[in-house]
This record gives structure tokens, C-alpha cells and sequence, in this order.
């Protein structure tokens, strides 16, 4: 099978989400000429508002390539947004849990199945104070490497001004109405690890290549400079730690 067939589901999901997402919206999408007509495929995507995946969504489901995503595991039970999830097959991730490997094999097996699977590699909302990527996990390189599918960077930016992340006050800024932007570049170069183990430091270069390729997409929409290194979020948390442990030290 070389692509999904929109099916029943996902033609459900697109009469509730779309009108709403067209009203409330304006657009502004480029590179589709980048997402494959055929065969399965990986997007990587940054992630700064809980409104990306159906900002992404809109913008793929248009191309006539319907994305499967991964989605907390919580999110698909017996609620009506569980019913859709499932529906339209979307891939629950179990965290920390004996079965967080059936994520990866699901995923592995949809690109195998000629489908396109969607990750965001900083794994939640960026927590970077300028909402640059952060620093990603490695699970969308991990199955590129062993399913040898394209990945396809994307940067979405402006869903973030509707909807700010980790927003305490005024969390859904509707009006005036804000501007979606995705920009999908061409496949990343993965070919120098091409006939390599995936050991940690190959999955490692490998996501930073991935995220690179997102960061320097968003730097074009943003009309921004690259920033000089990815936001760490393990490498802040220590740096704090050690700052709370100093001043301890100090206060004594």
C-alpha cells in the first residue's frame, strides 16, 4: 500500500476542525511541493502551541497525505477526542511504561505500510525562552535510520500568538485573527549514516542534523537569525541545580 486512504474518520475530523481553523485564520503555507505523493515518510516539526498539531494538520490533510501522529496515551480513552484519535489512527505513546516500545514499532510499521508519521522531536513544547526548537529526542531519527524513509522538516510559526504555551493568563488569543505559517523544506541528509549501528552518538548527530533542518526553516519564517545553540532543557535543569546548591552553600 503505498498511501493512507483518507477514510471515513480523518474525512470526519476535517468537517469539524476545518471550518472553525479557516474562519479563525489566516494561512500561510509553502513547501508542499515537498511532501511525497507516495510511499511512507517521516515530518519533523517544532512544536510552541498546543494548537500545532491542528495547525499541521490542515496544512498535510490538504496535500492528500494524512499524517499520523504521536499522542499521549491519556488522550485516547473514552472521550469523544479519543474516539477521533483512534479513529483516524493516531499513535499513542505510553511514557515510561512497559509498553513505550509500541509507539516506535507502530510507527516503524505505518511508514513500512507506505504512511506518513509526524514527530516532534523536542518531545513537548519547546520550553526555550524565544520558542527556538530545543534540543530533540531521537526517536524520529531512530526509525529513519531503520525504515529509510524521508524526513521532512517543517516549521510552523504564529499558532503560538493564539495560543501562547504554558499561558497562565489569557490563554487563547483569538482576535485579531493570527496568521498560521508552515514551511516544509526538502528531505534531510541523513546518507552519512547510512550502514552505521545506531549506537547513542549516531542517533544523536543524526537528530541534531534533523533539527538543524527545522531550525534554520523557522529562522525564514521568523526573519530571524539562527540561534547559536539549541535550548537544552537537561542541561538548564542542571545548570539550576548547581545555582540552588551554590546559593545554599552560600547562605550558611
Amino acid at each position: 500500500m503505498s498511501r493512507r486512504r483518507i477514510g471515513f474518520w480523518y474525512r470526519l475530523a476535517a468537517v469539524i476542525a476545518k471550518p472553525p481553523l479557516i474562519v479563525l485564520f489566516k494561512r500561510d503555507w509553502q513547501g508542499t511541493e515537498h511532501i511525497p505523493a507516495e510511499g511512507g515518510f517521516i515530518t519533523a516539526v517544532n512544536h510552541n502551541s498546543y494548537l500545532d498539531p491542528l495547525s499541521y494538520g490542515h496544512f498535510q490533510y490538504n496535500t492528500g497525505r494524512v499524517p499520523r501522529f504521536l499522542a499521549k496515551a491519556g488522550l485516547f480513552k473514552g472521550s469523544f477526542v479519543g474516539m477521533m484519535l483512534r479513529g483516524t489512527g493516531q499513535i499513542p505513546v505510553y511514557r515510561e511504561s512497559t509498553n513505550a516500545l509500541n509507539a516506535f514499532r507502530a510507527a516503524v510499521h505505518a511508514i513500512e505500510q507506505g504512511e506518513c508519521v509526524v514527530f516532534y522531536p523536542e518531545g513537548t513544547l519547546t520550553r526555550d525562552p524565544d520558542l527556538w526548537p530545543m534540543a530533540g529526542k531521537s526517536g524520529a531519527a531512530r526509525v529513519a535510520l531503520l525504515t529509510k524513509a524521508p524526513v521532512i522538516p517543517v516549521a510552523q510559526w504564529g499558532s503560538h500568538l493564539a495560543l501562547p504555551p504554558y499561558a497562565k493568563e489569557r490563554p487563547v488569543r483569538l482576535f485579531p485573527r493570527k496568521t498560521l505559517r508552515v514551511l516544509a523544506g526538502p528531505p534531510v541528509d541523513l546518507s552519512r549514516f547510512e550502514g552505521q549501528e545506531a549506537t547513542p552518538e549516531v542517533l544523536r548527530e543524526a537528530t541534531e542534523v534533523i533539527m538543524a533542518a527545522i531550525t534554520e526553516l523557522l529562522a525564514e519564517l521568523r526573519g530571524e537569525p539562527v540561534p547559536a545553540e539549541l535550548y537544552d532543557p537537561r542541561r538548564a535543569r542542571a545548570e539550576q541545580r548547581r545555582r540552588a546548591a551554590e546559593a545554599e552553600e552560600e547562605s550558611k
